[in-house]
């Protein structure tokens, strides 16, 4: 392992594993050796990390590291470059990035691959910076890239107020389409509305499907963003202008359904998904790559900013489980390493 002539790397840091499948309970500070680069890798020292929906479900059993991967949870981070493997570039080393790894962010240092690494812009914090990988590239990926969304277009959010709604906001409005959102509280559709979005649905007291065809005039949304599944993908499709393209992330509502597809084939709508998680390194550096060329000046001049909810020490990410699982966030939940 190269080091940066200015840190002393420890062979033992502290983490965060899981024990056993369960509850938040279950994440426990332990000791283990600081991860070592590989070709094409680096290693960070880890100022914060981001807490997102995939870490819990991995916490409770369902949703298992790739192969190579870490077992300890995280999938982003921030901090500074201290160590790299052969085939990268020395002069990284001592700069502040922003990573997107496929797991063990929860830790004072992270390997990632230089290709998934972005520059933290001048500005923002290491808090700030490490909520960002995981929702950008997933919401560039899912909503520009597999859902299409162009400018003129209406797109609707399901969990607006969440990391990725808060995230799929600013980037749709930032490229001049309209954005609806649906959220579960009066708060958090006034925190939606208050970042940009056009409209806010409180589904609990609302028919979004309804109100997307008041909204609308009865034509549809081009894109839908959902995380719920279930019992929304019939009303998604109802939702939907001819042509529209519904982008499924998640599954909170369940992952069946008993849905007429007869609608897909009259409105010829195009229903697509994906998972992040277990995708190449390549596809994962051509990703940052677009990032870094159509995002990464919007978040330097302050055009966008990542929406904070809470953050935890490192040693509590029971904590900030347990938040996230109370549903009651508005954005990013993060762990801060001292």
């Amino acid at each position: 392992m190269a080091e940066s002539a200015t840190h002393d790397i420890p062979d033992q840091m502290t983490a965060v594993e899981i024990t056993e499948p369960g509850g938040p309970q279950v994440l426990k500070p332990c000791s283990r050796p600081v991860p070592e680069p590989a070709e094409n890798q680096l290693l960070i020292k880890v100022a914060a990390a981001g807490v997102n929906r995939p870490d819990c479900l991995q916490r409770k059993g369902g949703y298992a590291p790739p192969p190579g991967a870490s077992d300890i949870p995280g999938l982003e981070v921030a901090g500074t470059v201290v160590a790299l493997g052969e085939g990268v570039d020395a002069a990284i080393t001592g700069r502040r990035v922003m990573a997107l790894i496929p797991g063990g962010g929860y830790a004072e240092y992270a390997v990632a691959d230089a290709g998934s690494c972005l520059d933290v812009p001048d500005g923002l914090s290491d808090e700030e910076a490490a909520v960002i990988p995981e929702t950008f590239f997933t919401v560039w990926h899912n909503v520009f890239q597999r859902g299409g969304l162009a400018a003129g277009e209406t797109l609707l959010v399901h969990g607006g107020s969440s990391g990725i709604g808060t995230t799929a906001i600013q980037l749709a409005k930032q490229f001049d389409a309209s954005v609806i959102v649906t959220a579960g509280s009066a708060a958090k559709c006034r925190a939606c509305l208050d970042l940009g979005a056009d409209h806010a649905i409180h589904y609990r007291e609302e028919d979004f499907v309804a109100r997307v065809g008041e909204i609308t005039g009865d034509r549809g949304v081009d894109v839908i963003l959902d995380m719920v599944g279930g019992p929304y993908v019939e009303r998604n499709y109802d939702a939907a202008a001819m042509d529209g393209r519904i982008v499924q992330i998640a599954f909170l509502g369940g992952v069946k359904s008993e849905v007429n597809f007869g609608k897909l084939m009259r409105k010829r709508l195009t229903h697509t998904g994906s998972t992040l998680r277990p995708r190449s390194s390549r596809f994962k550096a051509a990703l940052a790559d677009e990032l870094r060329g159509k995002v990464l000046p919007k978040l330097a001049s302050g055009a966008i900013r990542p929406v904070m909810d809470q953050r935890f020490p490192l040693a509590d990410a029971a904590g900030a489980h347990a938040r996230m699982e109370a549903g009651e966030h508005i954005g990013k939940i993060v762990l801060t390493v001292e």
